[in-house]
This record gives structure tokens, C-alpha cells and sequence, in this order.
């Protein structure tokens, strides 16, 4: 299975996402490494590794169409067969997420449905989640569809929240747990132990 991975950040969950390759932990491919900032370090740890990295912003473009057409030809380029979503702080064009329907998804740093949507990312999410006294957050993976966060959950895990914890150490538990369950979830996904209906993801 070949892999398209976007990242806006320092890519953390894309270094994770090798990790399980190289270890032969998940029979896939990275092709294509995306980012909306060209200084993310996704792409840099892509250009490491010798993985393509492309630079790819809507402000490059005229309209959302051309930006969303340029995105679909990089995709086609590189043979990409699922878009991994790792920290990509860009909402997907409908036209490609359409064209890749239950073909991309995310890791979300908390227990969707809860705390998810427009605005709840990064440490905006932790501090939700303590602002609520939760007594457990996680991580979420899902599919992804034309609103934030709402797609059918893949696979979820959780952590405790603790009485001392701040966003800073909650988001590091959160972090440890991102990184185990997204190459899982890709795996069942490239050996096609995934079945998808209507709202609902079964894992076999």
C-alpha cells in the first residue's frame, strides 16, 4: 500500500509512521510526503530519507479548485492509495477528499466525539479536555470526511488524566499513544482487515 502523508508540523506521527515500516510493522510505503509549510518538519525528515516532499499551499493558487486540482495530480503522480493525515492544519478540498472517499485518515489528540472540530487542535484540545475534568483523554483515528473530526472512528486508546497534569504533559501522554495506534490502524488498512458501513468501521 502506498501512503501519502500530510503534515504541517514537525511530524512526529510521519517519523512514527517509518518507524513501523522499517521495522516491518506495517507492509507499506511511504510515496509522498505533503505540506501546506514549507518549513515543516515533515518535510525535512521526508528529504532524510529520500522520500518525495512537496511544498503545497492554497496561497500558491488562484482559487480552491486549482489548489485541490494540483493536490489530486501530486497524488496521482506518486501512486498514492491512502492519505495519512499526521498534524495537516489544512482542511481537505471536498473534491479530493470525494476522489479518495474512505481513503484518508487522521489521528485526532483526544476521545472524539468529544473535543474535536473547527479550532480544537494541538494544545487548544488538552486544554478542553482539563478545562472539563475528564478523568481520561487518547488519541482517536478516523476516517475523514467533509467536517472536522467527524468521520467514523477506526481505532481509539486512552490515557489517564491526572490531577497534576498541565497540556504540556497530558499532550506528551497523548503523543505516546498517537504514535502506537496510527501505524495499527494504517495496518489494518493495507491488509485489507477493514470493513466500512454507513457510520461504522469494523477492524478483522
Amino acid at each position: 500500500m502506498n501512503i501519502g502523508v500530510f503534515a504541517s508540523g514537525r511530524g512526529s506521527n510521519f517519523q512514527a509512521i517509518l518507524n513501523a515500516i522499517q521495522q516491518d510493522r506495517l507492509p507499506a510505503r511511504v510515496t509522498l510526503v505533503l505540506s501546506n509549510k514549507g518549513d515543516a518538519g515533515a518535510l525535512d525528515i521526508a528529504r532524510t530519507y529520500s522520500l518525495p516532499a512537496l511544498h503545497l499551499s492554497h496561497k500558491q493558487f488562484s482559487d480552491e479548485a486549482s489548489f485541490a486540482s494540483a493536490m489530486l495530480d501530486a497524488l496521482k503522480q506518486h501512486d498514492v492509495h491512502l492519505i495519512a493525515l499526521a498534524g495537516y492544519l489544512r482542511k481537505i478540498p471536498s473534491s479530493v477528499v470525494q476522489a479518495y472517499r474512505n481513503r484518508i485518515l487522521n489521528i485526532h489528540p483526544a476521545l472524539l466525539p468529544s473535543f474535536g472540530g473547527a479550532g480544537m487542535y494541538g494544545h487548544h484540545v488538552h486544554e478542553a479536555v482539563l478545562a472539563s475534568g475528564a478523568k481520561y483523554s487518547g488519541a482517536t483515528v478516523h476516517l475523514v470526511d467533509d467536517d472536522y473530526d467527524r468521520g467514523p472512528i477506526v481505532l481509539q486508546k486512552t490515557v489517564p488524566v491526572d490531577e497534576l497534569d498541565t497540556p504540556e504533559t497530558l499532550a506528551a501522554k497523548v503523543l505516546n499513544i498517537e504514535h502506537e495506534i496510527y501505524p495499527l490502524a494504517l495496518k489494518a488498512f493495507a491488509e485489507n482487515r477493514v470493513t466500512i458501513n454507513e457510520r461504522s468501521v469494523w477492524i478483522h
